[in-house]
């Protein structure tokens, strides 16, 4: 009698169904193969459309990116940098803020006039990558400019006792650089010049900066009310406190930039954080902020070459990282105007042979990390360990005296 041929239902009940189902747990590692098959494809479409998105990222925040070449703007030689002993060249960048003041964003009273730029600081970072400087020139510095070419490439000529940013708003970036090299002896090697309104867009990206207001801040005229308090800026209110002078500082312009450092100090602590590392839409928006608002030089004129030089920075602590403004005086001839003192040469000697700054020359610093009145501030960095004194010269280490904090509307 011959065996029945095996049905679905036997399967369950017969010998051979047994051997039935051995076979078909053979056959399961060929199902894991497919699969296999399939996550190995999605991982490989994933990695494509990841290096595409990468690749796009890279374009368009690089296309974003304004390059501006000066060298047929430079009148005369420029100077020679300096032989240093260390592993690598010092480096020395020129920040300059641009600022049209254009429409209803205006907080000082200047509108018209093309764009000036009433920010001006160099950073400097030492041949061994262990320390920082951010050096800050008044606006009202009164300096002998010398001879400059516009971008159309006429001539301006050189002119005596004039303020410090008219050469910004006559011939551009260049004419400052040119400025610059002149009055220091330090050869640049970049320079950026950053929109204001485009420094707005960054804030708001991040989630807003944080600050210390001591004081309320009542300016309704020009759009900023602020409470005292420790308060996260966003907005026209961020853009607005960077500006004022007159409600803050009496007017001073040298109160403005201390107030500037300690606000750009909080917002590179805030772009560090993991409450902006961790968010990728944050990263992306404060990207595409920052390189709509950036106009740089060829060396610095994609996202590469800005990330290689914010990898210099990785060895640096936050206490390393020490803003100041050039030493000055009230000019005896205008007190509504500035002249440096005999202690900026020191400065600006000391930088060009790579030499740290004594505490003498860099009084009222402010560091990146500690920040007047922030409640992320390291108060336990080697920086910090001086700054209890709140009186007296120079605060311990060279930071920023609680009377300096204060005329600069900070809280101590």
């Amino acid at each position: 009698m011959t065996e029945p041929d095996p049905t679905p239902n036997a399967e369950v009940a017969t010998p051979v169904a047994a051997g039935a189902r051995a076979g078909r747990r053979r056959a399961a590692p060929r199902r894991s193969h497919t699969v296999a098959r399939v996550l190995v494809s999605t991982l490989v479409v994933l990695a494509m459309v990841s290096g595409l998105t990468i690749t796009y990222l890279y374009r368009h925040y690089s296309d974003n990116l304004t390059v501006l070449d000066i060298e047929d703007q430079i009148v005369g030689e420029r100077p020679d940098k300096v032989e240093v002993a260390g592993p690598q060249e010092p480096l020395n960048v020129l920040v300059m803020g641009s600022d049209s003041r254009e429409g209803e964003n205006n907080i000082d009273g200047l509108t018209g006039g093309g764009e000036r730029s009433d920010t001006t600081l160099l950073l400097h970072l030492s041949a061994d990558r262990e320390r920082a400087y951010g050096v800050s020139i008044p606006r009202d510095s009164m300096v002998d400019r010398p001879a400059c070419r516009t971008e159309d490439g006429a001539e301006i000529p050189a002119e005596s006792y004039t303020m410090w940013n008219e050469a910004f708003q006559l011939a551009g970036p260049a004419c400052t650089i040119q400025q610059f090299e002149e009055l220091t002896g330090i050869r640049l090697d970049h320079f950026v010049v950053v929109d204001f309104e485009g420094f707005q867009g960054m804030v708001d990206a991040v989630g807003g900066v944080e600050v210390c207001i001591p004081e309320t801040i009542d300016d309704r005229a020009h759009g900023i009310y602020l409470e005292a308090g420790t308060r996260k800026l966003e907005g026209i209110q961020a853009l607005n406190y960077v500006r004022e002078r007159y409600a803050l500082s009496g007017g001073s312009d040298i109160g403005r930039m201390k107030r500037q450092q300690a606000f750009i100090a909080s917002m590179a602590s805030t772009v560090l954080s993991s409450d902006t590392l961790a968010r990728p839409d944050r990263l992306l928006g404060f990207l595409e902020a920052a390189t709509e608002s950036l106009t740089l030089d060829e060396g610095l004129g994609n996202l590469v070459k800005i990330a290689q030089l914010g990898y210099e920075f990785r060895g640096i602590g936050p206490d390393k990282i020490q803003f100041m403004t050039i030493p000055n005086a009230v000019d005896p001839a205008d007190p509504n105007k500035l002249v440096w003192t005999e202690d900026a040469a020191g400065v600006w000697n000391a930088l060009a042979a790579d030499e740290p700054l004594t505490k003498r020359l860099r009084s009222d610093v402010i560091t990146a990390g500690k920040v007047p009145g922030s409640s992320s501030s390291d108060d336990d960095d080697e920086a910090g360990s001086g700054s209890g004194s709140g009186s007296g010269s120079g605060g311990g280490d060279g930071l920023a005296t609680d009377e300096a904090l204060e005329a600069a509307g900070l809280c101590t």
